[in-house]
């Protein structure tokens, strides 16, 4: 089951509290010992820097697949540390992610050196909306994972916050890859709790059981996979990245808005619930893929009057730093989110690498 550790950082003794996810985090993603204490570094000078600089925030960590997948193995899963406030923002990135920059009563890490130990690393900071950093840390540094064929030109992310600091999400997501093929996928339980966090489970293991399947035909096995479950809302979109083509197919309140050149568009799903009350008739929608294109899916903890920003259509951005851009500007913490929320992003790998 989809299990995210949601610190709330506002005092020193949650600094530790993040930490502490993140070994169990790395024991979930199966890392060594060095890679554990890599991942217990970056969490807790990310945790450090919120007290510091933010006056506080949320640190959200999670087991993830990698952001690029590869064409000729299993990809290894990556622990995710995302940090994420309301603060007055970073004033000087470069000198902030230079190595050594620190401020009083810190480790003496930095985020330069969070950047230089993590396998990803990308932060997204405006002055008086506050910061989002994103790190993932994987098996071995030599082990990163590097994307071939055109397929490798395209690159997920996503973040997802559990309804009052649960430690199971009813949300979920995965994306897989077959040949030129790339599949993205996001599920929400019905409800919230164990029993949601089952059926979006189940959703995740269908998927990845079938990666060259249409959208159409996945929802189908989806749904078959999520019968005797609560069921879920879900959401399947494909790029055949070798034909620039979006193949799209969703099944109950899963939003997804494409961007294409700066310009949102809805793509619709269905009424209807996977596993229990599936529409007999699936329809898929295609649109044109390009470098210029960025895809959000979001379950509905996201609120109704949430709207894409020219940010949010970011190529250069890792797409999970989006996803929780997105979620942070979404809520504030006097209006905190007030069911699982998930937003799943796809986008293009910038050419120079991500």
């Amino acid at each position: 089951m989809p299990r995210v550790w949601d610190v709330p950082v506002h005092d020193s003794t949650r600094v530790r509290d993040a930490r502490v996810a993140a070994e169990h985090a790395a024991a979930l993603a199966g890392l060594d010992e060095q890679r554990t204490s890599t991942a217990a570094l970056v969490a807790t000078e990310l945790a450090t820097n919120l007290l510091k600089h933010a006056g506080g925030g949320q640190v959200l960590i999670d087991v993830v697949p990698p952001p690029i997948l590869p064409a000729d193995r299993e990809a290894a899963p990556c622990v995710q540390v995302a940090a994420v406030d309301h603060g007055p923002g970073i004033p000087d990135v470069s000198a902030a992610l230079r190595d050594g920059f620190t401020t009083k009563n810190s480790l003496g890490a930095g985020l330069g050196t969070c950047a230089r130990l993590a396998d990803d690393f990308d932060l997204h900071t405006v002055p008086g909306r506050g910061t989002v950093v994103v790190a993932r840390i994987g098996p071995v540094p030599e082990a990163a994972v590097t994307g071939s064929g055109p397929a490798g030109r395209v690159r997920a992310g996503a973040v997802n916050v559990p309804f009052g600091g649960a430690e199971y999400s009813g949300d979920a997501w995965a994306w897989v890859r077959h040949g030129d093929l790339v599949t993205l996928m996001l599920a929400d339980g019905l409800g919230h709790g164990p029993d949601a966090a089952r059926a979006s489970t189940a959703a995740v293991e269908a998927l990845r059981a079938s990666p060259h399947l249409p959208p159409a035909e996945a929802m189908r096995q989806l749904d078959r996979a999520l019968s005797g479950t609560r069921g879920a809302a879900v959401a399947v979109a494909q790029i055949d990245t070798r034909a620039g083509l979006l193949r799209f197919t969703g099944v109950g309140n899963i939003g997804a808005r494409l961007c294409e050149g700066g310009t949102w568009r809805h793509l619709v799903s269905r009424p209807g619930i996977v596993g229990t009350h599936r529409p007999t008739t699936l329809r898929e929608e295609e649109r044109p893929w390009a470098d210029d294109r960025v895809l959000v899916l979001h379950s509905d903890g996201l609120p109704s009057r949430w709207s894409p920003t020219s940010d949010t259509c970011r190529t250069a951005t890792d797409p999970a730093v989006t996803a929780a851009v997105t979620i942070r500007d979404a809520s504030s913490p006097a209006r905190p989110v007030r069911d699982d929320t998930a937003v799943a992003v796809l986008a293009p790998t910038p050419p120079d690498g991500p």
